[in-house]
């Protein structure tokens, strides 16, 4: 296989990314709690949500290696290029909630974005994968029979794989909680980003990125404080259901 492995001419990434958008799109309208929330206020969160995964996913790029940030701060083709899901979960995340409030709306609505991000993310990634060392989502050198050489001589950690592999046993996992209603309104998706945050964290150590802060990179100190703000809002929901238990 040649990376970036065109597929009847076009790029990987394009046919990808653009399959994952609708795909996750569809899967939204289809499967969304429609008691939940009505579709008039819907169409402001989804709003909400895209300008802010828009938003965030390129400022957090931009912190991936400040000092040449800082050197093309006036260079507009590298502030457009790039981007990050992480930056794009929790930029979209702060969207939905600027959004709802704006319409004046309390109830949780992130249940019903968990398995259209989780399968447009997959399908992203394969995306990624097929693009190859352009992409820069690869791992670091490797000896491990997993190791992938994407067209350099030099085998790496697929990362992108890895992170498909692991999305797949979280939308199982996650499935099984909805199936059995477990917890609360809002679990699955607290459950999602934490499950993702953790994720995130630990493979961005196999990955050639530049780590400027101390021993972290701008994509681990993003997932670190939103690890650290999920473990704080589950646990806080869930001392408010024991007692709701024990009133």
């Amino acid at each position: 296989m040649h990376f970036p492995f065109y597929i009847f001419g076009i790029h990987p990434h394009l046919i990808f990314e653009s399959l994952a958008y609708f795909i996750g799109f569809r899967i939204y309208l289809y499967t969304r709690n429609k008691e939940r929330i009505p579709l008039e206020k819907v169409i402001w969160v989804v709003v909400g949500a895209t300008l802010g995964a828009a938003i965030g996913s390129k400022v957090l790029y931009w912190f991936e290696d400040p000092a040449k940030t800082i050197e093309n701060w006036n260079n507009l083709i590298y502030l457009a290029d790039g981007k990050t899901i992480v930056g794009g979960l929790l930029g979209g995340l702060i969207g939905v909630e600027t959004a709802k409030k704006w319409i004046g709306w309390t109830r949780s609505t992130g249940d019903d974005f968990v398995f259209p991000l989780a399968i447009g993310m997959m399908i992203g990634r394969i995306g990624c994968f097929l693009t190859g060392l352009d992409d820069h989502t690869y791992g670091i050198a490797t000896t491990w029979i997993t190791g992938i050489d994407f067209g350099d001589g030099v085998k790496r950690h697929p990362t992108q794989l890895y992170e498909i592999i692991f999305l797949l046993f979280l939308v199982i996992a996650l499935f099984m909680v909805k199936r059995k209603q477990l917890g609360w309104e809002g679990l699955l998706f607290q459950l999602f980003m934490l499950s993702y945050l953790i994720f995130r964290f630990l493979i961005d150590f196999i990955k050639p990125t530049p780590h400027p802060y101390w021993l972290f990179n701008n994509i681990q100190i993003a997932s670190l404080l939103g690890i650290l703000y999920y473990i704080r809002l589950v646990s806080k929901k869930q001392s408010k259901k024991r007692s709701e238990i024990h009133a």
